[in-house]
């Protein structure tokens, strides 16, 4: 099954969810230009409003057979070619988006930015429909498959699929330069993510937080000039975590390219040392 739009489809929700065009002001900025994280939550929002068009609905309330709520979570995001730092306030950003379902349990959007008339930049988010097993514990969630998504075995191809498979088998052994095994450590920081600003309404750290911490602990360890703007990232996930737990963000290797500074995150539960995301990302002095 695959769903592009251009435009919202019937429903009000929709199509207030998936209008076209956004006015920038300061909630969506950033000191660089656009905010990233503005941006992923947005995507995010779309991505979901998306699934709801897909299934013929104008909200999304998607439940199993038990009447349980299920959740689309994100288990990986890519961001490429950005130049958020051409965004400013009271520009107009368009977005191109497109839905497309890769496998059996699995979607992904892809959602191109427009502003004046050129590119600045692609996002793409891979979800999969779960429900807690333990309706008070994050850990507890579980793949499930919904009647309003019949697979009938056709699937689209996913490059970022294909490039998250070793990542989420951990099977991995390099990307973007970095080698797993020669892997040092250039510095580690622990965070006790905020309920009221890391988690989101469905009791989730929210999908958005994991880059931002990332970006923490970059500024706390790498100590970079403060005009930096993401170009490029992919953030591979794995689990989640109980408002209250810790996160271990260690940075395994950083590499620099003319004004690029380019590194590898690995975040971490800090009670088990369980695996929450590898994050890899490109930033540049503007």
């Amino acid at each position: 099954m695959n769903l592009h739009i251009t435009a919202p489809p019937p429903g009000a929700g929709s199509r207030e969810a998936l209008s076209p065009s956004v006015r920038i002001g300061m909630p969506h900025l950033s000191l660089t230009g656009l905010s990233e994280n503005w941006l992923l939550k947005e995507c995010g929002h779309r991505h979901w409003f998306l699934l709801a068009a897909a299934a013929g609905d104008s909200v999304p309330d998607f439940r199993d057979a038990a009447g349980d709520q299920v959740y689309a979570v994100f288990r990986a995001v890519a961001i490429r070619d950005a130049r958020f730092e051409r965004v400013a306030e009271n520009d107009e950003l368009h977005f191109i988006s497109s839905l497309s379902r890769i496998s059996r349990t699995q979607f992904t959007s892809v959602h191109h930015l427009i502003r004046g008339g050129g590119k600045v930049g692609e996002v793409e988010l891979i979800s999969s429909f779960v429900k807690r097993t333990n309706p008070e514990v994050n850990r507890s969630v579980a793949r499930v498959n919904l009647e309003a998504f019949p697979f009938a075995g056709q699937a689209t191809q996913s490059a970022l699929a294909d490039l998250a498979g070793p990542f989420w088998s951990d099977s991995w052994s390099s990307h973007r330069g970095f080698q797993r095994e020669q892997a040092g450590l250039s510095g580690s920081l622990i965070v006790r993510p905020n309920p009221s600003i890391d988690f989101n309404g469905a009791r989730f750290l929210y999908f958005a937080s994991f880059p931002a911490l990332a970006d923490r602990a970059e500024w706390d360890i790498l100590s970079p000039p403060p005009h930096l703007t993401t170009v490029g990232r992919e953030v591979f996930y794995y689990g989640n975590i109980e408002p209250g737990d810790e996160i271990v963000i260690r940075i395994g290797a950083t590499a620099a390219s003319g004004t690029d500074l380019i590194h590898w995150c690995a975040l971490h539960r800090r009670c088990d040392d369980a695996r929450l995301a590898d994050i890899f990302t490109t930033r540049r002095a503007v």
